[in-house]
Order: C-alpha cells, then structure tokens, then sequence
C-alpha cells in the first residue's frame, strides 16, 4: 500500500509539473538582469536564435565556443537604444593564439543616464544627482578538440551600482558547438551566467537607529546597516540548431532555432534566418522571439548589414536590428566588426 502511494504521488508530480511551472515563473527573481540583453545586431536581427551560429566576435556573449572558428584578429563594437533611455554597449577583441587556442576579451556596460535625487520632503528635487549603471568584463579561451567539435569557456566579473551602493560577483559561461555529419547541420549548447549570488552593499544601505525607543537615555543613534537579499545570476541553458543552404554558389542561407530554459522565466523558442547575397557582401535578417511564452514582450526582429573587404587587410561589417516591443519602445541595434 506504502508503494502504491508513493508511485501515485510520482506520477501526479509529473502530470502536474508543466501546470505548476506556468504558474510559478520567478519572474523578476535574478540580479544583473543586463546580462540577458542580446548582444550584437546580426544576432539580435536573427531572433536571437544565433548559439549554432556564432561565429563572430559576439560569440563570447552567445556560445564562448564559436570564437574557436576564428582565424584573424577581430575587434566589435555594439550600441543598443533601448526603452526610458538605457543603452547597452559591448565591446571585445579576439585574439587567435594558433595550435593553443582563440583568446577573447569582452566588456558589456548598461547605462541608464543621471537622474534627480528625490525624496518625500523634496519631491521636486534636492539638487543632488545620481546615476545607475552596470558592468560585466569577461575573458574567453575556445579550441577545437576535433575537427568538427568546439569548446569555450567565459570567466567574468559582474558589477552593478546605484548611487554609493553596489553590488559585485563572478560567472562563467560554458559552450560547445558540434557540425553533424547530417548535412552539415550544426548543434549548440551553451550555460550562460552560472556563478555566485549578488547582493547590495554600501553607503546607502548604512542608517542611524535607535534598537530600544521605549526607553529613555540609551543611545539613540546606533550607526546600522540595512541587510538585502542575496540573488542569483540569470542562468539560461541554450540549445541550437542551424544549417547554411548555398545557392547559386554565391548565395548563402542560413536557418537556426534556438530553445531557451532560464532559471527566471519558462522556457521559450527562437527562430531566425540571414540570406547572404553576393558572396557575403549584402545580408538581410529575420526571426522572431519568444515563441511559445505567455506575456512576452518581445516578437519579431528585423536586420541587415554590408561586409566588405576590400581595404586591403582590414575587412569591415556594419550591421543594424531593429526589435518589436508589445508595450515599450522597439529596440535599436547597431555594431561594426573590424578583422585584420
């Protein structure tokens, strides 16, 4: 009798686990959330269904393995316009070390502008200022260990600060990309964020208290801290597919998907698309985000970017996304990669 309940209770665990995963999203649960803002136009323009596709320098953000691909230095530039004035910026350089490997250096920022010092006896303002913002700088090694099978690994420092408080930590990332012998199909998978918990420290944090105010004659101003809450890293694990179609031997088309599983959100599909025209000078880009997640803001994405490499060593891309927003601005993407 004992088994039969406790197979019974099994059995109701996973009928009922999709239901109660629905229900229970931990939305708005992670700290550093600028570390789920995509980086890069080409990506961003493809859905963001790019983890089996990377193989630029915005890798070191998608999938640390894709930068094993590359041969020549690289350096890339992103800007991201994005909603209420915040603007994301990546910039990161990729340095082939030969037989050793591929070494990589990023740095993501998020901005969000000064702003006015308020409180509730000045509303209008104190004439204070303060500012927010938010850092990750990463150091990234790739290598093929077989000829159709890479790995790469990100280590990074994460910061983020308001006003005189902060708060600091270290992530990893993890990525490995494999060509199939299946028509040239490739599979990804990457983790993304796995590392410490962050909380809040500082100068704001720290207040004058009184531990005893029904009594007389004690010290009334106790120097204090308050203490905040540890948060974790938004994890996501994701797995991609993708496959270049050639046409007309100068032609090129590339389709991806991409499958997310966040530790702050249910799970989700990306799918995108890039046609190369004319030997890679000309690329337009489609996708959409999101799919199969309830209250997404996020939806369709658009792009294009110019490839030339016509000044002598030195190739230049120039790449532009724009991104649907349900309720907020759409999103802005522009980024130019240099390779030499």
């Amino acid at each position: 009798m004992f088994s039969k309940r406790i197979l019974i209770m099994i059995v109701l665990s996973v009928l009922l686990q999709p239901l109660l995963a629905q229900q229970v999203t931990k939305t708005g649960t992670t700290a550093a959330k600028f570390l789920s803002i995509g980086i890069g136009p080409r990506a961003n323009a493809m859905g963001s269904a790019y983890s089996a596709v990377a193989d630029d320098a915005s890798a070191m953000y998608w999938n640390p393995s894709g930068i094993a691909h590359i041969s020549e230095y690289q350096t890339i530039f992103t800007y991201t316009k994005m909603f209420a004035d915040i603007n994301v910026n990546y910039l990161g350089a990729v340095i082939p070390a030969g037989d050793i490997g591929v070494f990589g250096l990023s740095v993501t920022s998020l901005n969000v502008g000064e702003m006015e010092v308020t409180t509730e006896y000045y509303p209008e303002g104190t004439g204070e200022r303060f500012s927010a913002a938010s850092y990750a700088f990463g150091l990234t090694y790739a290598k093929y260990i077989t000829q159709d099978f890479a790995v790469g690994v990100t280590l990074k420092y994460i910061r983020e600060g308001i006003y005189n408080s902060s708060a600091e930590g270290f992530g990893i990332d993890v990525g490995t990309v494999f060509t199939t012998p299946f028509y040239g199909v490739k599979f990804a998978s990457s983790i993304s964020n796995y590392g410490s918990k962050l909380q809040m420290s500082g100068d704001d944090l720290l207040i004058r208290h009184d531990p005893d105010p029904n009594r007389a004659g004690n010290n009334q101003t106790i120097d204090a801290n308050y203490t905040t809450d540890q948060f974790e890293l938004p994890l996501r694990l994701q797995v991609g597919l993708s496959r270049d179609f050639v046409i007309l031997n100068e032609h090129r088309l590339t389709l991806a998907v991409d499958a997310i599983h966040p530790n702050d959100n249910n799970q989700w599909v990306n799918v995108g698309g890039e046609i190369s025209l004319f030997d890679n000078l000309l690329s337009i880009r489609g996708g959409y985000k999101g799919l199969f997640l309830d209250d997404t803001q996020e939806g369709l994405t658009l792009g294009a970017g110019i490839h030339y490499g016509g000044l002598g060593v030195i190739k230049i891309s120039v790449d532009y996304s724009y991104q649907q927003m349900k309720y907020l601005n759409h999103l802005h993407s522009f980024g130019v990669v240099l390779s030499f």
